[in-house]
């Protein structure tokens, strides 16, 4: 493997607050110091005319179809549409089929990651047995074949005896607990928020309060037992609220969202346009606008793609009985870039704050570390087109928006697997 020297790019490491113009070398997959601006004999040199290089990004929340529903996303394809959006770091879902409530699935799923060559995946546990919400799963044995945090993925653990408990063995295993927030009674066959438009278009409404019910009573679960929990996908101004307060309170509470909730709103619904059927379903712009806030003020920790794939037959249903969900590797720089906060702090949020949360070795450009890279051009714009996205799953929301930050090389352990003139082939 010869050297990689990158020359007259924006370096960007949000875990060390870097963000100068120069040079950066990997040697052997990883990244060295460079004392001078001598180029090493043999060394393939890139110059990045002025485009930010930073960590490869680490996705925190990723649905895969594999195993058992291959024909939305295999690992293969899900990798494909990750590097294409420059992420090379994926913590995957357990609610599969079967579930990753097995250490062996968990290991099946790592080594499927690192065959792809492209990306590193690390799967969460399902916190109970086939992620049903009933008995608990073996925590220990997944905690200690690999799995990063436990879940039931879209299935809130609606009995808060069971979640004590889960919560309490969690902290003995000083593991993270990733809840679904939303109370499951009040979203059971809801598909839309509750609101004017909910009742306009006819369709089943789950209240926007469903959410902060939810994280009201697991916080206090969590301040009881001392344990660490996440909210995956925030999506209210009162639960964000809920959180905040929980945080200067010294709860051991993290949460992340997913970009619909801070670049869409139930409005996007339109005529019943299924690709912006999610869980949870779209919220109105006071909680978007809250969302943003607190993605400001550091209530959110992270931002997650949420990549939820479904194929044509899921969507193409009346809006009540299609699948929820969306895909969103692609999408997740450049709607991140959109929010509006300086460049450093948005890239945090999908490289080294994700990292840090899951306890990975990833997302930073510290000498020594892996040469997972991403290459791309801050201003450069491109259109989401569902049907020519890379990967399987084309169910994107942002169908037809036109986002800034347009990924140009992708680096996995110092091999280019991503160029924006390869894109045609990243598409099959």
């Amino acid at each position: 493997m010869s050297d990689i020297v990158f020359e007259n790019v924006r370096l960007i490491d949000p875990a060390s607050g870097r963000d100068e113009t120069g040079r950066l070398v990997v040697r052997q997959g990883k990244i060295v110091a460079c004392e001078d601006g001598s180029v090493p004999e043999g060394a393939r040199v890139i110059d990045g005319a002025g485009a930010v290089l930073c960590p490869g990004l680490v996705d925190m929340r990723v649905a895969l179809g594999e195993p058992g529903s291959e024909y939305r996303e295999s690992v293969s394809s899900g990798a494909r549409a990750a590097v294409a959006g420059g992420i090379t770091t994926m913590a995957v879902l357990p609610n599969t089929f079967p579930p990753i409530d097995n250490p062996a699935l968990v290991h099946l799923l790592r080594v499927r990651g690192e065959e792809t060559g492209m990306v590193s995946i690390h799967p969460y546990g399902a916190l109970t047995r086939g992620c049903e919400g009933g008995e608990m799963a073996e925590l220990g044995l997944l905690r200690n074949a690999g799995a990063v945090a436990f879940t039931d993925g879209t299935r809130a653990i609606s009995d808060a005896r069971q979640m004590r408990n889960l919560l309490s063995y969690s902290r003995f295993l000083d593991a993270i607990v990733v809840q679904h927030p939303e109370d499951p009674s009040l979203a059971k066959g809801a598909c839309a928020t509750a609101g004017a438009r909910a009742v306009r278009m006819g369709l089943p409404q789950v209240p926007a309060e469903a959410e902060a019910i939810m994280i009201a009573r697991d916080l206090r679960l969590a301040a009881m037992t001392g344990a660490r929990l996440h909210f995956a996908h925030v999506s209210t101004a009162e639960g964000l609220d809920l959180i905040r307060a929980a945080k200067s309170r010294g709860v051991r509470v993290t949460c992340d969202t997913a970009p619909p909730y801070f670049a869409m709103t139930e409005d996007d619904i339109g005529d019943f346009r299924t690709y912006a059927k999610l869980s949870p379903p779209l919220r109105n712009d006071t909680d978007r606008q809250a969302v943003c806030a607190a993605l400001a003020d550091g209530t959110i920790d992270a931002v997650a793609s949420d990549h939820a794939p479904a194929d044509a037959d899921d969507k193409r249903l009346p809006f009540a009985q299609a699948r929820a969900g969306g895909t969103g590797l692609v999408t997740l720089l450049g709607v991140t870039l959109g929010t509006g906060l300086p460049l450093v702090d948005a890239l945090r949020l999908v490289t080294s704050a994700p990292a840090a949360l899951l306890g990975l070795d990833a997302g930073t450009l510290a000498v020594g570390s892996d040469a997972d890279l991403c290459l791309f051009d801050p201003e450069g714009s491109w259109t989401v087109v569902a049907g020519d996205l890379p990967g399987r799953a084309q169910n994107t929301p942002f169908d037809g928006r036109n986002l800034k930050g347009r990924v140009l090389r992708t680096f996995k352990r110092g091999v280019e697997v991503f160029t924006a003139d390869g894109l045609a082939e990243a598409r099959s």
